[in-house]
C-alpha cells in the first residue's frame, strides 16, 4: 500500500507541476549610429533626432548592453520566469526598438477632417504645439488641444483637410492623435449617421511610406 501511494503521488506531482525555464534570453541588434545605455533599469537611447529615456524598473528582468561596434546587442534575460514574465521580454524589446526607430527616423501620424455639412476649421498655433478646432457641427465653442512634449502638428500642403503629427516618441504622438480625436466626439446623436470628427488615416515611420 505504501509503495502504491508513493508511486501515485510521484506521478501526480510530476504531471501537475509545470517546470519553469531556468533562463530565457532575447536580444535586439543596435545600429551603429545609435547609442544605448542602461543604468538601474533605465534605458536611454541617443540618435540623430534626439534622446529618449524610459524606466523599466517595474519589470523583474535583467537588461544589459553586449558587444562592441556593429555587433552591439541589447540583451534581456529572465531567470525562473513565469509565462507573464516571459511575455514581458518581447514587450520590453519592442519598446526599445520603437525608441531606436524614433531617434533615427521619427514617427508620423496623419489625420483627416470628416464632415457632412459644417466644415471643420482646424488651425495650428504656437509653432505647431497647439491645435484649435472651430465650427465642429456648427458649434461656436473653440476646442484647443495641446500637443505633448516633442510632438509637432501642421496642416498638410498636398491633401485637403489633413493634419500631420510628427515626433520621436511613438506613445506621445499616438496619445496626441487620440486627444484630437476625443475632442471631436459626437454627443447625443446617432454616431452611425453623424460621422463628423477627426480620424487617424495613416501611421508610419518618417521616410518609409
Amino acid at each position: 500500500f505504501f509503495f502504491f501511494f508513493f508511486f501515485f503521488f510521484r506521478k501526480f506531482a510530476s504531471s501537475s507541476i509545470p517546470m519553469r525555464t531556468l533562463q530565457s534570453t532575447n536580444h535586439l541588434d543596435i545600429p551603429t549610429d545609435v547609442e544605448v545605455s542602461v543604468q538601474n533599469k533605465v534605458v536611454t537611447v541617443k540618435g540623430k533626432r534626439g534622446t529618449l529615456t524610459r524606466s523599466f524598473k517595474h519589470l523583474n528582468l535583467d537588461m544589459r548592453m553586449q558587444g562592441k561596434g556593429e555587433k552591439r546587442k541589447f540583451v534581456v534575460s529572465a531567470y525562473f520566469a513565469s509565462r507573464k514574465q516571459l511575455a514581458c521580454i518581447r514587450t520590453l524589446l519592442s519598446h526599445v526598438k520603437n525608441m531606436v526607430t524614433g531617434t533615427t527616423h521619427g514617427f508620423e501620424y496623419k489625420m483627416r477632417l470628416v464632415y457632412a455639412h459644417f466644415p471643420i476649421n482646424a488651425t495650428t498655433t504656437n509653432n505647431g504645439e497647439l491645435l484649435e478646432i472651430r465650427n465642429f457641427l456648427g458649434e461656436k465653442i473653440v476646442r484647443r488641444v495641446p500637443m505633448l512634449e516633442g510632438v509637432k502638428i501642421e496642416r498638410s500642403e498636398k491633401v485637403k483637410d489633413e493634419l500631420v503629427l510628427t515626433g520621436n516618441d511613438i506613445e506621445l504622438v499616438s496619445t496626441s492623435a487620440a486627444s484630437i480625436h476625443q475632442s471631436c466626439l459626437v454627443k447625443n446623436k446617432d454616431i452611425r449617421k453623424f460621422l463628423d470628427g477627426i480620424y487617424v488615416s495613416e501611421k508610419h515611420v518618417l521616410g518609409q511610406e
